[in-house]
């Protein structure tokens, strides 16, 4: 019997997949001190996510050089982290591939010197999005400069296959995706070079649905009496319908475009392939053109179809589209989405919903030369988070992923008998595609919390949108000139990296490697000793953006990550000067007032209204010991009639008394706190009113328990709070817990006396 169960031991061992030593191709981000901070203000692509690779069938490293000029590159992607998928045997293979030892597909060696090069992945690598953009080359582009066209077969046939140009030397694709495994295979083929060869090469990709985050839910907004028609050329409508049908398919199209851009982007910006993931479901396919034909049924975006309360007359009337002179209902037909994205999903307070709406009764005006029923806006306020924008430019759309080149390189001029020229920037199909795709998405980024930036997706860099999905451009009627032969990554538009840093913390971008996110996303702001300030985050400190005087958009900022070391938390505690902040704004406004706004790893934030004044004597406080105390920031805007500003030193902090209680007295506010001591006297911070008598919260004194610090439910005026102790208990938040935005008041470490300040009670 000892035989068998060692034979068993030895058996089971066999079967067990080796743990991968390496690191992880999550995200790529981690703690920094802030003596060795690193700040950037570039939104083009970071030329450390694309390195020369040096196996490559040997070809010398080149570098990353602009499409305009004759030089070309020979780029590789990042090591990203082999993976064991299933078993660790090496005598199967799979469409040219095979295991190796630790459980990973072996791709085989190229089998021409032709054959197409990936640059973009590298084998073995994990992606969390159904359809991914790649970009390689074939052979060396400074000495074979050749056309032709890449053919890509995917995985075990799960999808059809799909041709791409290759254009002197150069290819993108977009891939289609299945959960696990895939192993895909490149096929290059070209009239100049001897048909009888075969041109190929293979890559194995992981694909890992993320199905714990928030999705974007993507919705089609009519109006009650609507057609579910949209705005189309006579032969566009002919060839290929303007119902809605077409609408949910190009619609759907449009949301993988968007997945495949931004997964490839935050992998630029180091923060691992990390995308926003949407709502799918089964039903039958439209990614593909011969879906149809064959009936394929397939686990796509769903699209909710959503009717409002207003007829196609009301919504088109409102007449806000923004970019068309003054809006005198700005913003109605936002609010009329919104209620309608309310009541369709039933979002329950305290839910949050991120939603994506597409208001297909949008209309062109030809008489008014209008956009009517079209508003173009994004918020990430409120528990719906949500982006609208108009049909328009549907049209031209890509249904499907064949669909794609022809789309981002129609030149068929804009027909304003039927359809629009949005801003006079769509005045050829493949621009339009460019304008519809891209500023929604511009939407889409407000949606995530994404302000206007100084360069990127958030200040209409999506007019380059076409050159990250195309290989060349066409002729356009925008700028008037002829596009660029090679459509390089240094080339295509872009998220700027303060888009990505949202993004990098935001809970519908989050990967499985990430860690716990805590509740306490708030952010405190001390100064100290020294000429310092003491920024502190539970969540850690991420990033901060510094406004001089009159900046409406951020052209300076300090973050606190370090994308090439891995998943090392961000520090929780940062120590800034206001010297250090005044060297990164211009010569011209070093000696005016900075604006703060700092945010922690849980997107929570803070704004530092003026730096100057945070160090001014205004926050400082003389202690009874003779000690100086510092005054934390304001909460409340203190904008009601009586609202006086008040300040407590608690006497227990003398430790000439004992604290016993505290007896908290609101409504559905806060009017006042009241501390209690052992010989019955009390101090008071605020008023007497709200609930008769108030709260009590009695401190367990014979434990040595006291006040440790507050949790702040604040916005306009202090909407309630609750009690923190030294022991770990919480009392419960005392009046509005749901009010305004929480805030976390603690004792400052060091301080030899504890200061309960809070200012300006409403």
């Amino acid at each position: 019997m000892s035989i068998f169960k060692e034979l068993r031991r030895r058996s089971k061992a066999s079967f067990r997949t080796n743990a991968s030593s390496e690191r992880s191709n999550g995200d790529m981000a981690s703690g920094k001190s802030s003596s060795t901070i690193e700040t950037s203000s570039s939104s083009t692509t970071p030329p450390s996510s694309i390195k020369p690779d040096l196996s490559s069938q040997n070809l010398p490293a080149l570098s990353q050089t602009s499409s305009n000029t004759n030089a070309s590159v020979t780029p590789s992607p990042l090591p990203q982290r082999p993976v064991p998928l299933t078993s660790q045997s090496t005598r199967n293979s799979v469409a040219g591939s095979s295991f190796s030892s630790n459980g990973t597909w072996r791709s085989p060696a190229p089998s021409s010197p032709y054959a197409p090069r990936v640059i973009s992945i590298s084998d073995n690598s994990w992606v969390h999005q159904k359809v991914l953009l790649i970009y390689g080359q074939i052979a060396d582009p400074r000495q074979h400069v050749l056309d032709g066209t890449l053919t890509v077969y995917h995985n075990q046939d799960t999808f059809p296959a799909t041709s791409w140009p290759v254009s002197e030397s150069h290819f993108k694709a977009l891939v289609h995706l299945v959960p696990g495994p895939n192993r895909l295979r490149f096929d290059f083929s070209t009239p100049k070079i001897s048909s009888g060869a075969s041109h190929s090469s293979w890559m194995s990709i992981n694909y890992l649905p993320l199905v714990n985050t928030p999705p974007l839910d993507l919705v089609i907004l009519m109006g009650k009496d609507s057609n579910g028609t949209f705005d189309a050329v006579p032969e566009r409508v002919q060839r290929e319908g303007n119902g809605l049908d077409t609408a949910v398919r190009k619609y759907r199209m449009a949301a993988y475009l968007w997945q495949a851009f931004t997964g490839e982007q935050m992998f630029r910006n180091n923060f691992g392939r990390r995308c926003f993931r949407l709502e799918e479901e089964f039903q039958p396919g439209t990614i593909s053109n011969r879906d149809a034909e064959s009936g394929q049924m397939r686990n796509e975006a769903r699209v909710h179809i959503v009717r409002t309360q207003k007829t196609v007359a009301e919504l088109r009337d409102l007449n806000i589209a923004q970019q068309y002179g003054p809006a005198t209902r700005k913003g109605e037909l936002f609010n009329i989405a919104k209620d309608a994205v309310r009541d369709y999903f039933g979002v329950q307070p305290g839910q949050k919903r991120y939603v994506s709406v597409l208001l297909l009764d949008a209309h062109w005006d030809k008489n008014a030369q209008t956009i009517t029923g079209h508003a173009a806006l994004g918020s990430g306020g409120g528990e719906i988070k949500m982006a609208i924008f108009g049909s328009h430019n549907l049209q031209s759309y890509p249904s499907c992923m064949e669909e794609v080149v022809s789309a981002f390189t129609d030149c068929t001029r804009t027909d304003t008998n039927y359809v629009a020229n949005d801003c006079g920037e769509s005045g050829s199909n493949w621009e339009a595609a460019n304008i519809g795709i891209g500023a929604h998405l511009h939407e889409v980024g407000h949606l995530f919390g994404c302000p206007h930036q100084e360069s990127g997706v958030m200040l209409r860099d999506y007019v380059r949108l076409n050159r990250t999905f195309s290989i060349r451009e066409s002729f356009s009627t925008r700028t008037k000139s002829q596009g660029l032969k090679v459509c390089l990554p240094a080339d295509e538009c872009a998220w700027h990296r303060l888009d990505a840093l949202r993004f990098r913390f935001h809970p519908c971008f989050r990967l499985p490697s990430d860690g716990p996110c805590g509740s306490d996303d708030s952010v405190q702001v001390w100064p100290v000793d020294n000429g310092k300030i003491l920024i502190t985050a539970a969540a850690g400190v991420a990033f901060l953006e510094i406004f001089a005087e009159g900046d409406d958009t951020c052209h300076s900022f300090i973050e606190f990550v370090n994308g090439e070391t891995g998943n090392c938390p961000i520090p929780k505690q940062v120590t800034i000067t206001e010297s250090e902040i005044r060297q990164r704004v211009p010569e011209d406004k070093k000696k005016k007032a900075i604006r703060l706004e700092i945010f922690s790893g849980g997107l929570g934030s803070h704004t530092v209204h003026d730096l100057g004044s945070l160090k001014s004597k205004q926050s400082l406080v003389k202690l009874p010991n003779g000690q100086p105390g510092y005054k934390g920031s304001k909460l409340g805007f203190s904008q009601m009639d009586g609202t006086q500003p008040q300040e407590v030193i608690l006497e227990s902090a003398k430790q000439t008394k004992l604290l016993t209680s505290v007896k908290v007295y609101h409504g559905y506010a806060l009017d006042g706190i009241e501390f209690c001591y052992e010989d019955r006297t009390s101090q008071l911070f605020g008023k007497r009113g709200g609930k008769p008598g108030g709260d009590e919260f009695v401190l367990d004194t014979r434990r040595g328990e006291s006040i440790l610090g507050f949790y702040v439910r604040a916005g306009l005026w202090i909407d309630g709070i609750e009690i923190l102790t030294s022991l770990g208990r919480k009392s419960g938040v005392f009046g509005n817990a749901r009010g305004g935005s929480g805030y976390v008041q603690s004792r400052f470490p060091g301080l030899s006396a504890h200061i309960a300040r809070f200012v300006h009670l409403d």
